[in-house]
């Protein structure tokens, strides 16, 4: 039978990460050893009083709907969250807890976006943001970035890319997949632009906020440039900084206006976020903060380890990063020396005969590249680098 498909279903593509990281299981599910390096995600449990948190909620019989938007208590503890670290104020009327971060980033595009309209994406960019675009049938538009300006964008590159039909501007720092991160400095540059164009939507995502080791303090957009607060929202979450990947609790917080918008696509999609997963997580932003210190140095000493590993490599070469667990390499003088075509091929060759996944970085809007996420041991890192080595010494 032949079925018929929404036109706007053809221009998606599946999830690179997802995608890579199903082969690499496919492989041990047949008995091959492999290493994962595609898939973000912390190798820490999650903190001990987070789980005894949802223990107590499943006991106290909290396993019915919740309001919407999130319970009360997880948007107080979200509100209190961005004012400790961000200097940020909000209501509750401008909270939104949803399935996660991306389920947020969803929610503002499908509530924002319309035919014509334009989304900036700095590139290299997250995988599922040119797609969320074009499912709420807007354009993206890439801002191309290179190594060489450590892969972030310049007020001269922003401002040009800018005309009647930009709707929104996504600002992900650090980046996924980069690890690289705007400065006060340079946010106050690029918000000196946008200053000068009222129409124009930002939003920000900070998922990777506490995972974070550049010169400076981490600063977010809002914090950089207060004027922007009315028409900015910042999405954050607790999958990365506090190991719940699988809990699904992220939030945006932002213009009234906007998140009750937000909130109506939510209501009429997933309705509320996991009540157990809200009681978790109003106890990982509410309790102690101890264990994103340990897993931020874990994750430090893996970055300088396989950065100046991956240098080492004949034909690659990779910046160092500000913060997330991702080492964004260039292979292309690899792949041209082995006769690779592209990325994904040289992807593939290392998932068959090095049996290490990574994750092409034509996923991520910059080819030649690949990710390789250092959320593992150090031990089973090197292991991983030592195949990606020996594999590049032997014929393709």
């Amino acid at each position: 039978m032949t079925f018929r498909f929404a036109p706007r279903v053809s221009q998606v593509k599946p999830s690179a990460t997802l995608a890579m990281a199903a082969q690499a299981a496919e492989l041990r599910a047949a008995g091959k050893d492999v290493i994962s390096l595609s898939v973000g995600e912390p190798d820490f449990d999650t903190p001990p009083h987070v789980r005894q948190a949802a223990a107590k909620a499943i006991e106290a019989g909290q396993t019915r709907y919740t309001p919407v938007d999130g319970t009360p208590e997880l948007k107080q503890a979200v509100i209190d969250k961005f004012r400790r670290d961000n200097n940020l104020d909000y209501r509750p009327d401008q909270i939104l807890v949803s399935t996660g971060a991306k389920q947020s980033l969803y929610n503002l595009t499908q509530a924002l976006i319309s035919e014509n309209d334009e989304v900036l994406v700095p590139a290299p960019y997250w995988v599922s943001y040119p797609d969320m675009v074009k499912l709420a049938g807007g354009a993206p538009v890439t801002l191309n970035s290179t190594a060489d300006n450590d892969f972030l964008i310049t007020p001269t590159q922003l401002e040009a890319s800018i005309n009647e039909h930009t709707r929104l501007l996504i600002l992900n720092s650090p980046s996924n997949p980069s690890g690289q991160a705007y400065s006060r400095k340079q946010l106050e540059a690029l918000g000196d632009v946008l200053l000068d164009h009222p129409r124009i939507i930002i939003c920000t995502d900070d998922i990777y906020e506490h995972i974070w080791w550049g010169d400076e303090p981490f600063c977010t957009l809002t914090e950089a440039v207060p004027a922007l607060a009315e028409r900015t929202v910042v999405v954050n979450g607790v999958s990365k900084a506090y190991a719940m990947t699988g809990w699904r609790i992220g939030f945006a917080a932002g213009p009234a206006a906007i998140i009750g918008e937000m909130k109506k696509i939510q209501g009429q999609s997933t309705s509320n976020p996991c009540s157990i997963s809200q009681a978790a997580a109003t106890a990982a932003l509410n309790g102690p903060q101890d264990s994103i210190e340990e897993m931020r140095r874990a994750f430090k000493e893996r970055h300088d380890w396989v950065v100046d590993a991956l240098n080492k490599l004949p034909g690659v070469s990779c910046r160092p990063g500000n913060g997330a667990f991702y080492a964004f390499a260039d292979f292309s003088q690899a792949m041209e020396t082995h006769g690779f075509g592209d990325d994904i091929e040289l992807a593939e060759h290392l998932l068959t005969n090095a049996l290490v996944a990574t994750v092409p970085g034509s996923a991520f809007g910059t080819p030649g590249h690949l990710r390789l996420s250092f959320a593992c041991s150090l031990e089973t890192l090197q292991d991983a680098v030592g195949r990606i080595a020996k594999s590049l010494q032997e014929p393709a």
